[in-house]
Parts: C-alpha cells; sequence; structure tokens
C-alpha cells in the first residue's frame, strides 16, 4: 500500500504590497460542533474547563490557544485545542483537513477584503471580536476579525485561489497609492 505524504494546503511566504501583509496561518485542529436542540447550556458547562464557551451569532469565544467560532445557528468550529466529551451535547466532525487559514493583516486590510466580500468590514461595523460566515468572492469563508486584522478560513480546495485573489487586490491597493 503507498504512503500517502500531508502537504499543507498553502506552502506560501508571506508576502507584503503597500501596507498590508498576508500569511498562512496555522489553524491546528478543527472540530466542527452542531448544538442538539436545547442543548447550549449543556454545552456551555462542558467547554468551561477550556475557558470557552458557544458563540453568539457573529462572535467567537478565545482562550490561549483555544477558540471557538460561531459559523452558522448552534454552530461553531473550535479550534486549537482538543474538544471535550460533547456527547449527547453536539454533533462533532473533524475538519482539520477541510479548511485552510490565511492571516491578512495592515492598515488596508478590510479595503482589501471588501473588494471580494460583501459586507462592510470597515473597524467601526466591524469591530475586533466579530466573526461571520460569508461569501469571498465564489468561495465560502468564516471571517474573524482580530485587533490587526483578519484570520480567513475558507476550504483547503479554494486556499490557492483565496490567496490569490486576495494578494491581487493587495497590489491593486497598493497600486492606487
Amino acid at each position: 500500500m503507498p504512503e500517502l505524504i500531508a502537504k499543507p494546503a498553502l506552502e506560501h511566504a508571506a508576502v507584503s504590497h503597500g501596507t498590508c501583509r498576508l500569511a498562512p496561518a496555522d489553524l491546528g485542529a478543527i472540530t466542527s460542533v452542531a448544538l442538539y436542540p436545547g442543548k447550549a447550556k449543556a454545552a456551555d458547562k462542558a467547554l468551561k474547563p477550556l475557558g470557552l464557551s458557544f458563540p453568539a451569532p457573529n462572535t467567537f469565544s478565545q482562550k490561549g490557544d483555544g477558540l471557538l467560532v460561531w459559523t452558522g445557528r448552534d454552530q461553531a468550529f473550535l479550534m486549537g485545542v482538543e474538544a471535550p466529551d460533547l456527547s449527547g451535547i453536539a454533533a462533532t466532525t473533524d475538519q482539520s483537513d477541510g479548511w485552510a487559514g490565511l492571516r491578512l493583516s495592515g492598515d488596508k486590510a478590510a479595503e482589501v477584503l471588501m473588494r471580494h466580500v460583501p459586507v462592510d468590514l470597515r473597524a467601526s461595523a466591524f469591530p475586533p471580536g466579530r466573526a461571520l460566515r460569508a461569501p469571498l468572492g465564489h468561495m465560502s469563508a468564516v471571517l474573524i476579525r482580530e485587533p490587526d486584522g483578519f484570520l480567513i478560513l475558507t476550504f483547503r480546495s479554494m486556499a490557492r485561489t483565496a490567496w490569490h485573489e486576495i494578494e491581487l487586490a493587495m497590489r491593486t491597493l497598493a497600486a492606487r497609492g
């Protein structure tokens, strides 16, 4: 039987254009958590040892390496830490190999992303601590607002396309001065 070699979705080095920087982001383990009806309080109790709580829509909960980001109604991605036992509380699935991360930073990061995302991503409308699931051009993405930019999650199969589109927008914006 042949041995398969695990490869990262992106083997790019970080790039900078103008005041923005794009870099691959290591997401670690990703577990999809889909709550069973009426189990929000039980989920919070199970997540408490991690210092996390189930996020409200368009937000995330973070403690140390653990990040629990809202991805849809009664759904979230748990990243960076091992999932606690959520038997009877939520359906969980390992999504680690299905998603890739990109980190976009810089004072024009929102302007770059708004060329592809139909949402106002300026800090006044989408401040740090917010998250949303939105299209990135023709791709699905999860955007997490960080103090200096964005953590962008996209399907692994679309990671290179997302990289290309974002880098092109960075170059275009930098050329405008």
